[in-house]
């Protein structure tokens, strides 16, 4: 039998996810058949997908039912509902895990999203959750905030593996990469053992182009040729930033410790403008040691029509630093465009959870009346 474009793609170091997880995908097997034929193998959760599955069909119902008889908290019902979802993936997918060293088979769980700028609670948040979900397979969600990044290094200090999400700045990035390597010091130093850490470091993609071509349609004439590009070219000079941290006499020492890179995940990767090639956001950011966390459609896109070229993420870089300048030439400000980015991308995250917690209201009055 012929490999699949997405096997192909695996092949090539690029480890494919899933962006969303729900009931549904356990039980009627969907998650297990993506991890058999689109070489799916890790699975993030998020509460805008969990609330599309909570309004719209009953698998949720029972366990609901069971929960509220305990528990009148909304936040504290979604946890007990999510984690059981997290640790039945974390199950599915701990032979990945296994297997492969724990490289794969993560399934992440994200922190509630209205905590994005206190860094206490989100560093408790995210202990409490690795200790009740008991998964070691389990990746924790915490966002690239300035706050986050401090409860990111507390966390890697203490051993925890953290997926950290919401990045859209190279210098936030950078910031991330290096409370990555702190904690791994700090975790050293203390007599730590960083061979069980591993994380992950969240970049978005397509709502960079979709924010920047917004400003370069309101700048208009020649402006516009540069639609389309930013986002990609982001994600390329952040590899390269990868390749040179996890280098050198800093890095080595921590190596020889046994210490895992914190690999680059491309997230928020379907494309949002139909003008554009639909898996423009896989193809063009192939490379080792990545990871590209896809939606449903983009896998099934990428299936029937992706190209796999080897190592693309390495390739235009020096185009991509240009970019950037003429960008700035035209009058797009880099620095506010992912400034807007990472307030905007917190605010819908909590946006969601809110309209979650109405949901399990609504959803726990339904039940009650039925």
């Amino acid at each position: 039998m012929a490999k699949s474009r997405l096997h192909e793609l695996s092949e090539q170091g690029v480890s494919v996810w899933i962006d969303s997880l729900s009931r549904e995908m356990l039980e009627t097997g969907e998650l297990a058949r993506l991890m058999k034929d689109d070489a799916v193998v890790g699975v993030t959760s998020n509460p805008t997908i969990f609330q599309k599955a909570l309004s719209s069909g009953d698998w949720y119902d029972e366990r609901l039912a069971e929960v509220t008889k305990t528990e009148d908290d909304p936040t504290e019902i979604f946890l007990q509902l999510a984690k059981q979802d997290v640790q039945d993936a974390c199950d599915l997918m701990r032979p990945v895990w296994d297997e492969g060293d724990g490289l794969d088979g993560w399934v992440s769980l994200e922190v509630d999203p209205t905590l994005a700028y206190d860094r206490e609670a989100t560093f408790e948040q995210a202990i409490r959750f690795h200790a009740e979900v008991d998964r070691p397979n389990l990746f924790v969600k915490i966002p690239a905030t300035l706050p986050g990044l401090a409860a990111i290094e507390d966390c890697i200090a203490k051993g925890k593996a953290i997926n950290v999400t919401l990045i859209f700045s190279l210098d936030r990035y950078a910031a991330v990469a290096e409370a990555y390597i702190k904690g791994l010091e700090r975790l050293v130093a203390a007599g730590g053992d960083p061979t069980l850490v591993a994380s992950v470091a969240s970049f978005f993609v397509s709502r960079v182009d979709t924010e920047t071509d917004r400003r370069l349609d309101e700048i208009g004439g020649q402006a516009t040729r540069l639609k389309g590009k930013l986002a990609i070219a982001n994600a390329k000079l952040a590899y390269r930033h990868w390749q040179e941290t996890f280098a050198g006499p800093r890095w080595e020492f921590l190596a020889g410790k046994g210490a895992r890179p914190q690999r680059c995940l491309w997230a928020s990767t379907s494309t949002k403008n139909p003008e554009y090639r639909d898996v423009m956001y896989v193809e063009d950011l192939i490379g080792p040691q990545t990871v590209n966390t896809m939606p449903a459609e983009t896998i099934v896109a990428f299936q029937d029509h992706g190209e796999v070229v080897p190592n693309t993420i390495a390739q235009g870089v020096a185009d991509a630093e240009k970019l950037l300048e003429r960008l700035a030439e035209v009058g797009v400000d880099y620095d506010d465009v992912v400034e807007t980015l990472e307030a905007e991308g917190v605010q819908k995250f909590a946006d969601s959870f809110e309209e979650l917690l109405g949901g399990i209201r609504a959803k726990r009055s339904e039940l009650a009346t039925a």
